[in-house]
């Protein structure tokens, strides 16, 4: 119970707020402590995110082929040309002689009841599958079919109407993929009734055909000369064709069909450049967190939010050495990896253009040295289990908690400090009442004891 003056006339509720105020004052300095720790703690695990992306970015970079980009062109839509990063400098002339075709078979037309089994579809290998419907109607077929997984897939057509008007259907088996290997026979009768040769083909049945016989991409190269050479593919893709490329045949070409692999520069400038871009706003990130804004005389001077981390400190040294120290005493400025006079990491694209031009083995193994100094770095670093600034991010967490737990404690012992304060000043005003009415007791007796003035 609040008694706020009633014997005093003091306002003791406020007295107890102001008290309170100044005992909290410990409380308020550990609970800015743990705001300021949680800010800390989130920029350090948005700088750890940051960094494991550019450690993953740096991998690539670190391959021997991260440069290898090529321009592939073809003389016709007929011919589409990949290059890969293993892709060298190629140009040749392909005649497109047959693409591949997925091998297909119809059934002739029947009725409802025609489709009874068994059946055997039997492989381009002679390996045979007994294919047994559930009923006789052609949907049963389809049915049995795709679901034997045999490589090929199965659905029911229109067959037109019988002499009785009776509407009539097909089945039409599809190989699932192109190419010779993958053609098929369907035969009537079991795989025992095909092995004695009495299954009888339904693709030779009347009305039935093969409506797509399975056969392979051809194409030729150096047409026309005494090196002329076939090439086949189950596929209308045809790999490896030059080291590093592949070819798609779209259509048949009589003509020869001119296909070129040239190394394409600016894709591999575009590449370096982004690489460094990534490299370059990771330190700048880490360069604005780390400054101190000095205020004018008699305001606060602003902390950054890295500033005095020395771990982030340790980060931006390692990651700048990194990208600067010579490989083998060759500057990556060489390449045009440099650091300007303002002291930023910028990336010179004409720079890299000439020296890729000038020796492409060369660029690319030292921008391959430097990616993997800065693999390493970011690695020693953002590693989640051992990484030093995982570490740190742990570290802040542990100190965090610990500081909850403090101000959990603080909160006891604040909320015991208010209960003690509040029976103090309720038995001051209960003890001031009492002597008042004393008081005034004392004073009615003396009035009464006081001769009359008349």
């Amino acid at each position: 119970m609040n008694i706020d003056g009633l014997a005093s006339g003091l306002k003791t509720k406020d007295v107890i707020d102001a008290l309170m105020s100044v005992s909290a004052i410990p409380k308020t300095l550990v609970t800015n402590k743990i705001t300021d720790r949680t800010t800390v703690i989130s920029n350090l695990q948005s700088l750890n995110t940051s960094l494991q992306s550019l450690a993953d970015k740096a991998k690539t970079a670190a391959s021997a082929t991260s440069l290898a980009r090529f321009t592939a062109t073809s003389s016709t839509d007929a011919v589409v040309v990949t290059a890969g990063d293993k892709a060298r400098a190629f140009s040749t002339a392909v005649v497109v002689d047959a693409l591949a075709v997925a091998h297909a078979v119809v059934t002739a037309p029947g009725a409802a009841d025609a489709f009874a089994g068994p059946f055997t579809l039997v492989a381009a290998d002679g390996t045979a599958t007994e294919i047994s419907p559930t009923g006789s109607a052609p949907g049963d077929l389809a049915a049995a079919i795709n679901a034997a997984g045999a490589g090929v897939t199965a659905t029911v057509v229109p067959g037109g109407r019988g002499a009785d008007g009776q509407q009539l259907s097909r089945v039409q088996i599809t190989a699932s993929t192109t190419g010779a290997d993958a053609a098929f026979t369907l035969h009537r009768g079991s795989a025992a009734d095909v092995a004695a040769g009495s299954g009888v083909d339904v693709a030779t049945e009347t009305g039935a055909a093969i409506v797509g016989k399975g056969t392979d991409a051809v194409i030729r190269l150096f047409a026309g000369t005494a090196a002329e050479q076939k090439v086949t593919s189950s596929t209308n893709t045809f790999t490896g064709i030059g080291e590093g490329i592949d070819l798609t045949v779209r259509a048949v070409s009589s003509q020869p069909v001119t296909i070129t692999v040239a190394a394409d520069v600016k894709a591999r400038s575009d590449t370096a450049a982004a690489f460094v871009k990534d490299i370059a706003a990771l330190l700048t990130r880490i360069d604005n967190g780390s400054k101190a804004t000095v205020a004018a005389p008699g305001a606060a001077t602003t902390l950054g939010v890295f500033t005095g981390d020395s771990t982030v400190r340790a980060l931006r040294g390692a990651l700048a050495d990194a990208v600067q120290s010579p490989v083998d005493g060759v500057s990556p400025s060489t390449i045009g990896i440099r650091v300007d006079k303002t002291g930023a990491l910028t990336f010179d694209q004409d720079a890299f253009t000439a020296a890729m031009t000038a020796d492409p083995a060369r660029t690319q193994a030292l921008f391959s040295a430097v990616s993997d100094r800065v693999q390493a770095a970011t690695a020693r670093y953002s590693d989640k289990y051992d990484g030093l600034l995982t570490q740190r991010i742990t570290g802040q967490q542990t100190e965090v908690k610990t500081l909850q737990q403090q101000v959990e404690r603080m909160d006891l012992r604040l909320d015991m400090r208010r209960a003690t304060l509040e029976r103090t000043y309720s038995a001051m005003e209960v003890r001031l009442s009492g002597l008042q009415s004393q008081s005034s007791w004392l004073t009615s007796q003396l009035a009464a004891l006081t001769p009359s003035s008349k």
